[in-house]
């Protein structure tokens, strides 16, 4: 017998509308239970649901989920997480009011692994690979030459308290991690809460997302590395709290690329008191971090609070990333302003990067990311814009 994909208390709902209060005319939401491979289409119900174990959309499989939906894990299950598939669609179609919920529980940072997207748009791994192996425990394969891959939609989605550490004890699950996705996928408005990992990374691939928040995750707000090289994203905001290490963490795999990523409108925060993951002594709590060939145009950026002793806005961490990347006009931040005093940029040891003409051009009227305030971004009373 083929593994049920989803519990019986499900299945009824996924075929029938929501049931409706007859006396006050109210859809009440219907409860179930995500388990297992998914290998139909489904659309689930407005509704609330647990997810029990890692949850795959197989290949030629897409399911929608209803606006409003909450689906919770729970740590004491064993390992949780959403995953889909290349050739799978996720359909997250939420609203500011009505948001697309994924938690814990126990509401306590890496309690699970958040939603995993795989797709088969381009790669460039260490050694000048096009494929490689997922580094989330579940060991699959990703990269492929699909730029315009299409994983489906996340639209005002949030995940919370994800980056679970699996079973091996050393592999990572962050809140959202995306494999070789392509341009035909579309994330927007999406929040990263509280994880104890990254709040988003891009393993290469092609996609790119607007209207972002990554808010109190332990390691970056924001990671990638494999090449990725989405075109079209703008308004991220981070904003570290209590545990945090970069606000954004950049690389390539060690490989020189003639393209990189595109970011507009940027706001990186960190509030009094934050720690890095490793402690007060690790030496990861730069604004923007750049290493092994990482590269990037961004403009309009904001950067408040990094000013522990030794810190920068924006830190090259290698020579050969000084040499081929700040040297060769390959990484360009232009209208920049930077709060608090926090110098604007240097290398690790004794490397000292010298940005040439224009691609380096600070300003004192940056706005950074312009988000809209509401349910989609306030958790248990937080405004998440941090105003």
């Amino acid at each position: 017998m083929k593994k049920l994909a989803l519990s019986l208390s499900i299945l009824a709902a996924l075929f029938t509308s929501c049931s409706t209060n007859d006396d006050e005319g109210t859809i009440q939401p219907v409860e179930g239970e995500l388990t297992g491979a998914i290998t139909t289409n489904k659309t689930i119900a407005y509704g609330n649901y647990t997810i029990k174990g890692i949850v795959t959309i197989e290949s030629g499989v897409t399911v929608t989920f209803d606006a409003g939906s909450t689906v919770t894990a729970n740590a004491a299950d064993g390992v949780d997480a959403l995953v889909v598939k290349n050739g799978g669609k996720l359909i997250m179609n939420g609203t500011a009011t009505q948001p697309i919920v994924l938690t814990e529980q126990s509401k306590v940072a890496g309690s699970w692994g958040g939603i995993i997207m795989y797709g088969d748009a381009p790669i460039r791994g260490a050694g000048d690979t096009a494929s490689k192996t997922s580094e989330d425990g579940l060991n699959y394969t990703y990269g492929g030459t699909n730029s315009a891959h299409n994983g489906g939609t996340l639209r005002y989605v949030r995940v919370e308290y994800a980056g679970k550490k699996i079973t091996d004890g050393t592999s990572e699950m962050n809140a959202f991690s995306f494999y070789s996705v392509g341009s035909g996928t579309t994330l927007d408005h999406l929040v990263a809460y509280k994880g104890a990992d990254d709040g988003f990374e891009f393993y290469g691939g092609t996609v790119s997302a607007t209207n972002l928040i990554s808010y109190g995750n332990f390691d970056d707000s924001f990671d990638w590395q494999d090449g990725w090289r989405g075109q079209n994203n703008s308004n991220w905001l981070a904003i570290q709290v209590g545990t945090g290490n970069f606000g954004m963490e950049i690389e390539a795999s060690n490989n020189n690329n003639t393209y990189w990523p595109v970011i507009a409108n940027i706001t990186l925060k960190r509030t009094a008191g934050t720690q890095t993951e490793g402690g007060s002594s690790a030496a990861e709590y730069d604004a923007i971090q750049f290493k092994k060939e990482g590269n990037g145009e961004f403009s309009n950026v904001v950067i408040s609070g990094y000013t522990t002793t030794g810190a920068t806005a924006v830190r090259i961490q290698d020579v050969t990333t000084n040499t081929n990347q700040v040297n060769g006009s390959k990484i360009k931040l232009t209208n920049v302003k930077i709060n608090d005093g926090t110098t604007q940029f240097a290398g690790a040891g004794t490397l000292n990067p010298v940005f040439p003409t224009g691609q380096f051009v600070t300003s004192t009227t940056a706005t950074g990311a312009s988000l809209t305030a509401g349910s989609w971004a306030s958790v248990d009373g937080t405004n998440l814009l941090g105003n």
